[in-house]
């Protein structure tokens, strides 16, 4: 393949969490499934991906389970669809929901389509920061503040400098 994704994933749970992903374009919603499952270190469980719009608001759910492709309503099967086929512009969306019951889930926006890199093995974590929100127990996630936070931490200088004014 002569292109790869690069997907970027958030967690409402830490906003301190984030990893990147490069994956092949034809790789199935089901082998993402199990990638993402391994690069989280978590245990094997059902999940739903959703396509969603650009306000993370669902379009269209994939489901482990075959149902039938030819009922209208039944969400396909992770097995048949290739990421391509769900993302293939910037910014297109998928939400990866993990825990049913409790509506749980990632957010994966499309960041980038790039050459793969001869030296690199794909699919790959290419980016990590924050551990991992607890797979079965949200308040476990450990969160030590945010990285929008520690980023802009380099601007606080103006921070209670009440000498300053505004008007002319």
């Amino acid at each position: 393949m002569n292109i790869v994704f690069k997907y970027r994933m958030l967690s409402d749970e830490s906003d301190n969490f984030v990893r990147d992903f490069e994956v092949y374009p034809d790789m199935t919603l089901g082998e993402f499934h199990r990638f993402i499952l391994s690069a989280l270190g978590y245990d094997d469980c059902m999940v739903s991906i959703f396509k969603s719009n650009a306000e993370w608001q669902p379009v269209e759910e994939f489901s482990e389970i075959d149902m039938g492709e030819d009922i209208p309503g039944v969400p396909r099967c992770m097995e048949n669809v290739r990421l391509m086929e769900v993302n293939n512009e910037f910014h297109d969306r998928l939400i990866y929901t993990f825990d049913m019951l409790n509506n749980r889930s990632y957010y994966l926006e499309l960041l980038d389509m790039q050459r793969p890199q001869a030296d690199l093995e794909y699919p790959r974590v290419a980016f990590e920061h924050a551990p991992v929100p607890d797979q079965y127990d949200p308040d476990a996630t450990e969160d030590s503040g945010s990285i929008f936070e520690e980023m802009m931490s380099d601007y606080n200088e103006f921070d209670g400098d009440d000498g300053y004014d505004d008007e002319f």
